[in-house]
């Protein structure tokens, strides 16, 4: 059933592990970014905002536009980052960030006591799956729960009728982990980085192939013998059993969350902020993923249908193939058709970023991310909006002509409307 004009948008709420990534993220639509430090949030590579004073350029950036500042500090604390923390917080409190997003409650109720007045999201690491639990955390004056990921849409649902007077957030977009709520220890198991610790090294995504534990002289396995290991690519003779029961198994890596579909839906319910993950994502990533999703957002709340081809734009991010997760538990072959069909029909790859525009030439430069050629269709995608051409002519610095930008590290010239300077590039598939 289509929504009131009058019924309010839900946040949209975007990944920064960068200031280019957060600057997108603003171009592009999201209302807040979250980001963290990295000794206390669970992203430590590619971060950025390892310094005091660039965590504070980027608040102070986003609260002069009117946008909000969520420091991620959800880090599960052995006894040393306890004893450390609220020193270190001080200086990061007093920049003002809009709210902390935490899950441990021990660091939890040290903030309560340093800071009552500084707002508190109750992070997905904290494992939120019933009403009962979002009521106690109100309790403890957590102002937003961000539900677990392993939620349907009607248990969503059943949530925000029982705790009314609580914000919900929820993911919508990004990569899932394969276990409960990114509570993983694969990464710990092989290299001795912990996950739980911000250090994960994705361990689910490595190369692994599947063997029989016992094969028969003509390479058969028999019905008696299904015993399976597991052999990841470098680590060759390391066989691990594979384990499954009724629901499966979980050592695998997972397809990442695509639930721009459902948009409509958590508006409906009354959901307060849908979440894109990615910290450690490209600028491309947020500014792709953040303006789709602001679409899906702005149609949902003006009553107008969702529109399909938002799913085609979406398969050019970076992706291990998409799952819409928990939210819907079981799918119509018609509807499973219908997605993957508009899927694969806007498919394209990211291949460069408008960074200038040389007047006298009228063309703007490009720097280089992926290769494309003259002939090619590309998409610019761009804050004012996005338009499609067919690339006639290229040049380099000397203003010599190529008819191939071979790929990343390169600089080209293409012609251009002078007008999008900051724009991204897409070559259509």
């Amino acid at each position: 059933m289509p929504v009131s004009p009058a019924s309010p948008a839900p946040e949209l709420l975007a990944p920064a592990g960068s200031l280019a990534m957060m600057r997108n993220a603003f171009a592009f639509g999201a209302d807040a970014v979250y980001a963290g430090q990295p000794r206390y949030s669970l992203r430590v590579r590619n971060n950025e905002f390892g310094s005091l004073e660039r965590l504070g350029q980027a608040i102070a950036e986003a609260h002069g536009g009117g946008k909000l500042f969520y420091l991620v500090s959800n880090v599960l604390p052995h006894n040393a980052k306890v004893r450390t923390y609220l020193a270190d917080m001080a200086p990061v409190v007093a920049l003002r960030p809009d709210a902390l997003i935490m899950a441990d409650p021990g660091l939890i109720d040290l903030v309560r006591e340093q800071w009552p007045e500084m707002p508190i999201h109750l992070s997905v690491q904290a494992n939120t799956v019933n009403f009962a639990a979002v009521r106690f955390w109100r309790k403890l004056g957590v102002t937003r729960i961000i539900l677990s990921r392993e939620l349907s849409l009607d248990e969503v649902a059943e949530i925000r009728q029982e705790c009314p007077d609580t914000e919900l957030e929820v993911f919508v977009h990004g990569a899932l982990c394969v276990a409960y709520s990114g509570r993983c220890l694969l990464s710990g198991y092989f290299n001795r980085r912990d996950s739980n610790q911000g250090t994960c090294t994705n361990s689910c995504r490595w190369d692994y192939k599947v063997k029989p534990a016992v094969e028969d002289a003509s390479g058969d396995v028999t019905p008696a013998q299904k015993v399976w290991l597991l052999e990841e690519k470098e680590r060759p003779g390391e066989l691990m059993p594979v384990e499954e029961d009724e629901h499966g198994t979980y050592i695998m890596n997972s397809k990442d969350l695509r639930a721009v579909e459902h948009v409509q839906r958590l508006v409906d319910i009354g959901v307060d902020s849908l979440k894109i993950e990615g910290r450690t994502k490209s600028p491309y990533y947020v500014a792709r993923a953040a303006q789709v999703y602001r679409r899906a957002i702005d149609d949902a709340v003006a009553g107008r249908p969702f529109d399909p081809r938002l799913l085609g734009e979406l398969e050019g991010l970076a992706n291990r193939g998409y799952t819409d997760g928990f939210y819907q538990r079981h799918h119509e072959s018609e509807m499973q058709n219908y997605l993957r069909g508009h899927s694969e029909s806007g498919r394209s790859l990211y291949v460069g970023d408008v960074i200038g525009w040389d007047a006298a030439r009228g063309m703007a430069e490009v720097d280089v991310k992926n290769r494309f050629a003259v002939g090619d269709r590309l998409e610019v995608v761009h804050p004012s909006g996005n338009l499609d051409l067919v690339i006639e002519r290229m040049e380099n610095a000397a203003g010599e002509p190529l008819s191939v930008a071979p790929g990343n590290g390169h600089r080209v010239w293409i012609p251009l409307p002078r007008e999008l300077p900051g724009a991204l590039l897409a070559r259509y598939l």
